[in-house]
């Protein structure tokens, strides 16, 4: 008989989703804080002059470290809670897997064109 880990051998069984919420959030922040340093480059290294962008540091960077993982686990999560009692133990285990990867492609791909246009002025000083 399969232990489950409720109180009094009663219940649900605990499926292992805050191990992998850790890991969505560790590798979400790697690649937040990833895309800031290669969008925020040219920003933090200066231009003309050795004129450098301050604001990368205490803007940009805590919301690429912070705020990539907040979404895409928002996003996990709620796929996880959408499929609940809809589908099978596989499916509730790939789905928000997939969707937490699809957004934080998504956003790792809006966080550089973001900083693209942030840094603009110190990769072509003249326009």
């Amino acid at each position: 008989m399969p232990k489950d880990a409720s109180v009094g051998g009663m219940g649900k069984r605990v499926e292992p989703t805050g191990v992998v919420g850790c890991l969505v959030a560790v590798v979400t922040a790697a690649v937040g804080f990833w895309v800031w340093r290669h969008g925020a480059e040219p920003g933090l290294r200066g231009s003309f002059e050795g004129e450098r962008e301050w604001s990368l540091l205490y803007v940009e960077l805590p919301l690429m470290l912070f705020g990539t993982p907040a979404v895409t686990l928002a996003v996990w999560r709620l796929t996880g809670h959408l499929l609940r009692h809809r589908a099978g133990r596989v499916t509730r285990g790939v789905l928000p897997l997939a969707a937490a990867s699809v957004t934080v492609t998504a956003l790792a791909w809006a966080g550089l064109l973001w900083l693209d246009t942030r840094v603009e002025s110190f990769v072509h000083p003249g326009w």
